[in-house]
């Protein structure tokens, strides 16, 4: 049933190739023009040529031919056509019947409305976070209460933050409940893509920076509850502001999420 259905895409899938291929130009690409086209758009040794894998093959899977490609060879023809995230999960869709894996593929920027979004929310923290936790952007208030511009970039990642960094962990009065939720989301994150070099060079490096991490990678305390947000942190008095926060899926694709903090009704650092 699968076969016969991938089958009855092949001819959109064709046709979803040749468009993004005659989209493209050479200069692009960074290639020179090459004379005369008599099509617009790349060639197919052009595009086979971008993304490192063989004409007849490429040649092959646009004519809608009965060949069986790997996921790298997708992600492969995605990069050299610079499809966005989405056009990458079409081309997987018709392609295998199935979305990329979480974080396989990358688009080079976010969404300018996002990034829009984030700044309209100016009484709400709010960041953004990938499979990886990595901190893609943030908002005034999140930027005051976390100090994410004063991280270096290679630094500027939530679990290194709450983990390996001593002057945040000072801030955080429920720390140890905090941290140990964050890990039990992050795991989940993980099994999405367990072999992605990225998340397992992360889980490598807070290994070796934080004992309490190596330990609870192995096994998380079991009162621990999944969650991608804070519940406490302290202002530089020493004044506690409880937080409740929501998490909204913006990309799907990547996964790229919102995080979005609410004071809670009663807080420590609130005053009359």
């Amino acid at each position: 049933m699968a076969r016969r259905s991938l089958a009855r895409r092949r001819p959109e899938l064709s046709a979803f190739l040749l468009r993004h291929r005659r989209r493209l130009t050479p200069a692009d690409v960074g290639l020179p023009p090459g004379g005369r086209r008599r099509t617009p758009g790349l060639r197919r040794e052009e595009v086979a040529a971008l993304a490192g894998v063989g004409l007849t093959w490429y040649t092959w899977f646009e004519q809608g031919r009965d060949i069986g490609v790997s996921e790298d060879f997708l992600l492969r023809v995605a990069r050299a056509l610079r499809l966005d995230d989405a056009e990458c999960c079409h081309l997987f869709l018709l392609a295998h019947g199935r979305a990329p894996p979480p974080g396989s593929y990358e688009a080079p920027a976010l969404d300018p409305l996002v990034r829009q979004l984030l700044d309209e929310l100016h009484a709400r923290p709010a960041h953004l976070l990938d499979l990886r936790w990595d901190v893609l952007a943030w908002n005034r208030p999140a930027d005051g209460l976390f100090g994410f511009s004063e991280q270096a970039p290679d630094e500027r990642n939530l679990l290194h933050m709450v983990f390996a960094s001593p002057r945040l962990r000072r801030r955080l009065p429920a720390w140890e409940e905090d941290a140990a939720g964050m890990l039990a989301e992050f795991k989940r994150d993980h099994a999405l893509a367990p072999d992605d070099p990225a998340l397992r060079s992360l889980v490598d490096d807070l290994q070796r920076l934080s004992p309490r991490f190596r330990r609870w990678w192995k096994e998380l305390p079991s009162a621990a509850r999944p969650r991608r947000g804070l519940t406490s942190i302290l202002d530089e008095e020493g004044h506690a502001s409880d937080f409740r926060h929501a998490t909204l899926v913006v990309d799907e694709y990547r996964p790229v999420r919102m995080v979005v903090y609410f004071r809670a009704a009663a807080s420590a650092g609130d005053t009359a």
